[in-house]
């Protein structure tokens, strides 16, 4: 049997609980915040702005991830079930959904809405930055894994990961993910830093986050289905996203072409 580490889901500070998973969202967002915080000034924008944004869009977006998740999980939430987030049941896409909502909202508040694209191409670095480390707290909470590893030479981390529910060894989809997004993140920096057409960033976003998750999503053993289809919503949504990216990227070429006065 190959060794393996079971990670605890967290320790108490007297009868109070702290969760691993909890942490990671919290330093997760942080990370996502100090981003940017950078990003925005080589835009002209002040890091008061950014965090004005913050309190509005991570509030929206635990909101939609929890909506997204009980929508489509086959099960019947009572309005209790619904807030416990203990139980756990947060879907990133619901999270992005309702982060999209917080910034037309700070867009209407300073009432500027030349704003939401570039604060879409502010933020999607910083949101890969934050999925990256979010997907460990997968870790901790033994969840969002791959299909069943018998091969006991493919029994070890990061490939597999053991869990103890399933008394098994899993494909570790929560680490493909996250490295996936890790190495996301410098080519949307990268993007970010060399394109002058707004919307750029956002849609090399979609394309590079829908591409690998599209992927990885099909590994998993715990999607979200639509109703009995047996379609993998998020995996749906994935390749929506990067076909709207490929659009998006299609519509900046000719935008560009257009801007310094060539053909199209």
């Amino acid at each position: 049997m190959n060794l393996y580490y079971i990670p605890p889901k967290g320790f108490y500070i007297g009868d109070f609980e702290i969760r691993f998973y909890g942490i990671i969202m919290a330093l997760s967002m942080l990370a996502g915040i100090l981003l940017a915080c950078k990003l925005a000034k080589k835009r002209g924008l002040k890091s008061d702005d950014i965090i004005m944004l913050a309190l509005i869009v991570i509030p929206l977006a635990v909101v939609g991830a929890r909506l997204y998740y009980c929508i489509f999980y086959t099960h019947d939430y009572t309005f209790l079930e619904l807030i416990n987030l203990k139980e756990g049941g947060l879907a990133i896409y619901g999270g992005v959904i309702g982060g999209i909502i917080g910034v037309i909202i700070f867009c209407l508040i300073k009432k500027d809405f030349k704003l939401i694209g570039l604060l879409c191409d502010v933020c999607a670095p910083c949101l890969l930055l934050g999925q990256a480390i979010g997907r460990w707290g997968n870790f901790f909470n033994q969840e969002a894994y791959g299909n069943i590893i018998t091969n006991e030479n493919l029994q070890f981390f990061p490939f597999a990961v053991f869990i103890e529910d399933e008394n098994a060894w899993f494909q570790a989809a929560f680490f493909y993910e996250s490295l996936w997004n890790l190495v996301g993140v410098f080519l949307l920096i990268i993007a970010f830093n060399k394109s002058k057409i707004t919307g750029t960033t956002t849609a090399c976003y979609l394309i590079w986050y829908g591409i690998g998750r599209a992927i990885i999503e099909g590994l998993r053993s715990d999607s979200l289905y639509i109703g009995s289809t047996g379609i993998r919503v998020s995996q749906l949504l994935s390749i929506i996203l990067v076909l709207v990216g490929i659009i998006l990227i299609v519509f900046n070429i000719i935008r560009r072409r257009k801007m310094n006065g060539q053909k199209v």
